[in-house]
């Protein structure tokens, strides 16, 4: 009984005494909380059982999450900066000592990141935060960050800015005046379409009696050529027979006399009106 009850504290012992290292990692060795020793060598490790305690840090390359942050620029511009951090931890002690844990760094690295920030993009306008001269600028932050976390045990790699935007009222305004700029955009369109109209409409009407008039015009000139070759052929054809000729005049006369039924003439019985009925004047 003795020896199973040794044989089992025996392995808890070492069970407890004992602690793997990973390539992607470091160990600081603690004894009642205070630090003994930094273990960087991957492999299989002894400590003193349950009398040291080990804490594992990451020896990637970490993020930490920053909180949307509404900033004035230099331009007086108010944008809110949606940004990020990467860090690695190049000291296991100092980070231990400093910030005890991931999340602990992620509490003081934070405001600083902020505070950089604000500070730094207080001195861009929005047309450089929009083209590569933003980077001079964020590595302007990340080296404030670095100095500012100096005893850390971390070596801030990146800052980068992830989206930018307008602040809430800003984009409602700015949603405001696009679309009364497009609303004054489309009244003077529409009042250019109606001036247009009525000038399209004017030059028609205009070249349309224009043209009437031409053809009115043309047609008066063909009607005075008809007439007037027409009585040139009447008086070729009439000037061959003289008698003939005022023959049909008569006639010609008769008949726009006598074209009313209630037409009354007085006239003497004996007058050249009648030589043609009175058979004078074939």
């Amino acid at each position: 009984m003795k020896k199973i009850i040794f044989a089992v504290a025996a392995f808890f012992v070492l069970v407890d005494g004992l602690f793997t290292v990973s390539q992607i990692e470091n160990v600081v060795v603690t004894r009642l909380g205070e630090p003994v020793r930094v273990v960087k060598t991957p492999g299989l490790h002894f400590k003193v059982p349950f009398v040291e305690t080990v804490a594992f840090f990451d020896k990637r390359l970490l993020s930490v999450e920053l909180s949307a942050l509404e900033v004035t620029l230099g331009d007086k511009r108010r944008i809110m900066v949606d940004a990020f951090g990467r860090y690695r931890i190049t000291d296991p002690l100092k980070f231990y000592q400093a910030v005890g844990s991931e999340y602990g760094v992620l509490t003081r690295l934070h405001p600083v990141v902020l505070g950089s920030l604000s500070s730094v993009l207080g001195g861009v306008s929005l047309s450089s935060l929009l083209s590569d001269t933003r980077i001079s600028a964020m590595n302007k932050i990340r080296d404030e960050v670095n100095s500012a976390v100096k005893g850390f045990g971390i070596d801030v790699v990146d800052v980068r800015i992830r989206k930018t935007d307008l602040p809430s009222q800003n984009s409602e305004a700015i949603c405001k005046r696009m679309i009364s700029e497009r609303e004054r955009e489309a009244k003077e369109l529409r009042a250019k379409g109606v001036e247009l109209s009525k000038i399209i409409k004017s030059t028609a009407d205009k070249e349309n009696a224009i043209a009437i008039a031409q053809a009115d015009a043309e047609v008066q000139t063909l009607i005075a050529e008809g007439e007037l070759e027409a009585n040139k052929i009447y008086t070729e054809a009439f000037s061959k027979d003289k008698k003939f000729f005022e023959f049909f005049q008569t006639l010609e006369t008769y008949k726009k006399s006598f074209s009313e039924k209630s037409t009354s003439f007085v006239i003497a019985t004996d007058s050249p009106f009648f030589n043609v009925m009175k058979g004078k004047g074939l």
